[in-house]
């Protein structure tokens, strides 16, 4: 599998990380029957027996939003937190006080929040039964209401979207609490002389996929999401380019290194939520062969939206589209044999199997927010181990040698429990090091 590449100096990926944590958890808190016959069993419709330990870490991880929250905080469970950055956007005349603060910084970066808005949308799609079985599904949705409201608000016309809040240089230097902060709060924004496609994508993907996730709770809202998501996919396809290179700061931070993947993952998000066959013909006729690598397995991440793309588009091929052209059909099935070359790559025992893990079998591609990579490979197997039970699909063949859901579910299984224990590890590092900071620093 081609690694992305990294990006420089990156330092809120927090996030992103414990959004992939989240969907993992949430993903396999209900236990599924295991089979051993050849032909895989359909999955059930109501959630199974609950694990507690799974139960616990998606409360905990749904709680890190509630933590990350920004603007006028509303039934505030957290509370060591308080109302922050109340005055984000007033200089534009623009109300960018909600949305998510990066990490334990203070910046308001466009691009990952988007991104983790749009796997959000598509945990509580995909599971969003299993997580109204442990009560977290309510958390779950305020979470993703708390970013598209800012991201609404951050798309004030159709050719321009606000992709940042503060200054990342001058936040960085000084550690402070939010509620606190006192530091003047620049905007950056993306329009047709400064074109985002990446960032401009992304965020009609996660307007797209969230707007059917509230389509049955408030379809007002849904609709306006939905006409967000469709003007800024065309202000992206119209006016081509990075945002990291109209921006060459951001180049520091949350570096783009393309933007095909973007308006592949929105145009098949825009796709599910509209059922326009038109996504469907430029996701596969238009632009299938110049964009979606067909055949050439990569690592999801914020940065690199491929392997999420092919994965959500078999699930088109899995179940169907009855209006397809066979030019249309000919390209979901090439998208869905690339994400089989995506999950053969994970699995241990496949003769494809990536060599990029550890001695005890985690995956480890970058040691620059190193869990993402797992966490993230292992949400898109119990996806796709999901579609093959649903489809009654019993067996993926990798370079010929087979693999059933079951086998899929466990590689995702040893991916969390090899991540809790990597992050038990470098949660005891950190705390070493802040202890000889703490001690040189009073001892001096």
């Amino acid at each position: 599998m081609a690694a992305e590449s990294r990006c420089k100096g990156c330092t809120g990926w927090l996030i992103v990380l414990v959004v992939a944590a989240l969907v993992v958890t949430a993903a396999v808190i209900a236990i599924k029957k295991k089979t051993h016959h050849s032909e895989a069993s359909p999955v059930p419709g109501p959630p199974g027996a609950v694990v507690q330990k799974y139960s616990n870490a998606l409360s905990v991880a749904l709680q890190f939003f509630q933590i990350q929250k920004a603007g006028k905080l509303v039934n505030n469970k957290i509370s060591w937190r308080g109302d922050s950055a109340l005055k984000d956007g007033s200089d534009a005349g623009l109300d960018l006080s909600k949305g998510m603060y990066d990490a334990g910084d203070h910046m308001k970066f466009g691009f990952p929040m988007a991104f983790t808005a749009t796997v959000l949308s598509w945990v509580i799609l995909e599971y969003g039964d299993q997580m109204a079985a442990v009560k977290q599904l309510d958390s779950a949705q305020d979470s993703l209401k708390w970013i598209t409201d800012y991201l609404i608000h951050a798309h004030p016309s159709e050719n321009v979207l606000y992709i940042q809040v503060g200054d990342p240089k001058a936040d960085h230097s000084c550690w402070e609490r939010p509620e606190t902060m006192s530091e003047k709060r620049p905007l950056k924004q993306v329009n047709p002389k400064l074109p985002g496609t990446d960032v401009a994508a992304e965020t009609a993907a996660a307007m797209a996929a969230a707007s059917m996730v509230f389509k049955s709770i408030d379809s007002k809202y849904s609709d306006s999401l939905l006409q967000h998501a469709q003007q800024l996919f065309t202000f992206a396809d119209n006016y081509r380019g990075s945002y990291s290179i109209s921006i060459p700061e951001l180049q520091n931070f949350y570096n783009s290194t393309g933007y095909e993947d973007e308006l592949l993952w929105a145009a098949a998000w825009l796709y599910h939520a509209t059922g326009d066959q038109s996504y469907l013909s430029y996701v596969t006729v238009e632009n299938g062969n110049s964009y979606a690598d067909w055949g050439r397995p990569t690592w999801f991440s914020w940065d690199d939206k491929r392997a999420g793309t092919q994965v959500l588009l078999s699930r088109v091929h899995f179940f169907g589209s009855k209006l397809s052209s066979n030019a249309e059909n000919k390209g979901l099935q090439l998208y869905r044999k690339t994400a089989e070359a995506v999950v053969c790559g994970l699995l241990p025992d496949s003769p494809t199997a990536t060599s990029s893990r550890t001695d005890g079998g985690l995956v480890w591609i970058d040691e620059w927010n190193a869990l993402q990579h797992p966490v993230a490979a292992s949400f898109l197997a119990l996806l796709y181990s999901d579609y093959m039970l649903t489809s009654r699909t019993a067996e993926v063949d990798c370079s010929g040698k087979s693999f059933t859901p079951s086998d899929l579910r466990n590689f995702a299984m040893s991916q969390v429990t090899h991540s809790i224990v990597q992050s038990d590890i470098l949660l005891i590092y950190q705390m070493k090091t802040l202890s000889q900071l703490l001690i040189v620093q009073f001892s001096g």
